[in-house]
């Protein structure tokens, strides 16, 4: 008998009073709404293959905490029963369903089990309590999923998570037609899967002797001083894995090669380049400390390692990292540089080729495939390798190019560790923003690819790092409800998507979250620069935006919002929301800063790129960009310089000009080698005033400019980007990002 962790109160607590009925989550491939409704009372039969024994499991467990009662098994049913019908003959795809509600019964037809699983849950957010009885909106509809991989990763290596919190989290990701858990269980910071044949993986790499207090970003770094770590047993691993099955995910471990070692190195320091000391990572980056890719015993290891790995892990894949691997070590070892003049390697990325590609060679005698993140793109791809494409769209475009299957997870849409809030009191999250809407209106089929080679797109993925999220509590309220987009994104086509459609589905299913400590973050207040003023949205129903330009706390009787407020001086904005009279949420507050440049034209020699390839008027919008950089208000250019030229319309008396510069080098983001200002009268002949070389903070870098007053309608800044990451830095040999926001000029 199955006993499906936490799926009880899962079922017992949504049903425990009456709900409108809501749509389905992900929205379904055809559906129309029929009259009349099926009645499940005491006498309602239900027949199920005998060989379908999941499904039948959860029908009873539904209807047993829904209305108290349990229906008995029987043939085929014409009336008053609900049937779940195989028929192999479908012309529709796998996973696909076909659900028929009628007055007289339900059917559920399928060609596979996982169809009538997923009709299953299909059916379940239809059903409401009418009394002592259930009752379903009658209905025909026909499903289909887009993608055939839909998948949610979880790291487990900064943070651990009990064998209960994941099964009750892969009882969620069923609900909603996620069909892989991509488990991530090595890591600098731990290594967490028993491999009997290296006893120290689980006595020394599995613990860290103390974990980093608040941000990496910060310095200097503060440490809890308490010793950390634990791993899973396998069987453990096993028990997972069987669950997950149960519940039609395939779980697909990462076992990080050659990169992310240092948990490993602390344990087996012989097969790192410099030979040690090494111990397991204690704060969050990347390190220069790798598998030594010269040495045959790192080989020897990690075969070790996955002759044990596949043997837990039914999947066809197994994925392999290959991500965030410097090669500084690699320029400086001597086996390495031999292995590279041994195997006509051109130089270190070819060599982190050439061991993705043995080890792809190694696991596919096993019958495995392998996954890797972007980064095995370089030097080379390994013949049979689906690359995972993390830091941007470029990655996936390529392999699909090469006509290599890609799972498309960029960060910038899908990294569910980044922020969801703006708003100040948000916890402390991995950096970026990244709200609900955000997930939900990304499209993971790249435009820039053919029709044959869109085919190649396999599926969408959401990653959820933990390095801040040290317990259960924090990791729902970063997954949920976010990961609700993903599953609608990665199962529904994009013509039957509309996000406010949506919300009203989320608000109406947030009723099958009870139990998960889910975000409510989407119903805050966001602010949009527009024109010289500002746009006001919530996406809480039937609320009303009562704001101030003062500073001082919205009351009821505060100016109620209606339309974009026009901002004609600086001033602090704040704004809350109020539900029946009463204030509900958060604070919104935002300074907007008026200058002589706000809303004026300007033009760039370079325009942004990558995540932050934004319109080139954030810059004078009033709204300086936050520490949370890709919020939108940040303009950054990758490798190269940015050049503004102002135009004030008019010549003006100016004596100060200002711009902010971003510093986060654990992003790539660097200060420039070089800033210059420069003024001009008539936008041909400048002259410079100011010139400065060098720079301090981490974060954010105000520089503000001062002199002596003079007489300018065009204003030029100049930043020298620093171009190639040097040696000792996250990224090093790859673009420096150059980030900018906000001109100030009085």
């Amino acid at each position: 008998m199955i006993i499906f962790i936490g799926f009880q109160l899962f079922v017992t607590s949504v049903f425990s009073q009456d709900f409108n009925n809501s749509g389905i989550i992900p929205k379904p491939s055809k559906e129309t709404k029929r009259q009349g409704s099926f009645i499940i009372t005491p006498a309602t039969k239900f027949y199920i293959p005998e060989t379908q024994h999941v499904s039948a499991v959860f029908l009873e467990q539904y209807l047993k905490d829904l209305g108290g009662f349990k229906l008995s098994k029987g043939k085929k049913v014409s009336s008053n029963g609900i049937n779940f019908l195989i028929d192999s003959t479908l012309k529709i795809k796998s996973e696909g369903y076909l659900l028929s509600v009628s007055n007289k019964k339900i059917d559920i037809k399928a060609k596979d089990k996982q169809g009538l699983f997923y009709g299953l849950q299909s059916l379940i957010q239809l059903i409401k309590k009418n009394g002592k009885n259930l009752s379903v909106q009658a209905y025909e509809i026909e499903d289909e999923p887009r993608f055939a991989y839909r998948g949610m990763h979880l790291d487990v290596a900064r943070h651990l998570f009990s064998i209960a919190a994941i099964k009750k989290w892969l009882n969620v990701l069923a609900f909603y037609k996620i069909n892989n858990f991509h488990w991530h269980l090595t890591d600098d910071q731990g290594w967490r899967i028993e491999i009997k044949k290296y006893p120290l993986l689980q006595t020394k790499s599995a613990y860290r002797k103390e974990t980093l207090i608040g941000h990496k970003r910060s310095n200097p770094h503060t440490f809890d001083g308490k010793r950390y770590g634990g791993y899973y047993t396998q069987e453990e691993i096993k028990e997972v894995v069987q669950y997950a099955s149960e519940l039609n995910i395939t779980t697909i471990p990462e076992i990080e090669m050659p990169g992310h070692a240092r948990a490993v190195l602390a344990a087996y320091p012989n097969l790192g380049c410099i030979g040690g000391p090494y111990e397991t990572a204690t704060f969050w980056g990347v390190f220069d400390d790798v598998f030594c890719a010269g040495n045959e015993e790192t080989f020897r290891f990690l075969e070790g390692v996955l002759d044990e790995v596949v043997t837990l892990f039914p999947s066809k894949y197994i994925h392999i990292g290959g991500d965030e691997c410097p090669k500084t070590r690699w320029h400086d070892c001597p086996k390495c540089q031999k292995r590279i003049k041994d195997e006509k390697l051109k130089d270190e990325h070819e060599l982190q080729s050439y061991f993705i590609a043995r080890m792809e060679k190694y696991l596919h005698t096993k019958g495995k495939k392998i996954i890797g993140w972007d980064e095995i793109l370089e030097g080379g791809l390994a013949p049979d390798a689906t690359v995972m494409s993390w830091r941007g769209l470029e990655g996936g475009i390529a392999a699909a190019k090469l006509k290599h299957d890609v799972i498309m997870t960029p960060e910038k849409f899908v990294y569910l560790d980044y922020y969801q809030s703006l708003n100040k009191s948000e916890q402390t999250a991995a950096g970026g923003y990244l709200p609900l809407r955000r997930v939900y209106e990304y499209e993971p089929m790249p435009r820039e690819l053919s029709l044959q080679e869109q085919t190649y797109i396999k599926g969408v993925q959401a990653n959820v790092w933990t390095e801040y999220m040290s317990d259960v509590k924090k990791a729902e309220y970063m997954i949920f409800p976010r990961i609700l987009a993903l599953a609608e994104m990665a199962w529904s086509t994009p013509e039957r998507k509309n996000y406010n459609e949506f919300l009203q589905r989320v608000n109406s299913s947030l009723r099958f979250l009870k139990g998960i400590n889910y975000s409510t973050s989407f119903y805050e207040i966001t602010g949009k620069p527009v024109g010289g003023g500002i746009i006001l949205e919530t996406d809480m129903p039937d609320s009303e935006i009562r704001y101030t330009t003062d500073g001082s706390m919205p009351s009821k009787s505060a100016n109620k919002y209606t339309s974009a407020i026009k901002i004609t001086k600086s001033v602090i904005l704040k704004a809350s929301l109020f539900k029946g009279g009463n204030k509900v949420g958060k604070l919104y507050e935002q300074a907007i800063v008026r200058n002589l440049a706000t809303g004026k034209s300007i033009s760039l020699k370079n325009l942004g790129t990558g995540n932050y390839n934004v319109d080139q008027q954030v810059l004078a919008n009033g709204i300086k960009g936050s520490p949370l950089y890709n919020n939108g208000e940040w303009l950054g250019l990758s490798g190269t310089d940015f050049e503004a030229v102002v135009d004030l319309e008019k010549i003006a008396s100016i004596k100060e000009i200002g711009i902010n510069i971003l510093n986060y080098q654990w992003q790539k983001m660097h200060l420039p080698k070089e800033l210059i200002v420069e003024v001009s009268t008539d936008g041909v002949n400048y002259k410079q005033i100011s010139q400065q070389t060098k720079f301090s903070l981490e974060g954010i870098n105000p520089v503000l400019l001062k002199f002596n007053p003079t007489g300018a309608r065009f204003v030029k800044i100049k930043a020298t980007n620093i171009g190639t990451i040097p040696s000792g830095f996250y990224g090093s040999g790859t673009k420096a990002l150059l980030l900018v926001d906000e001109i100030i000029i009085n």
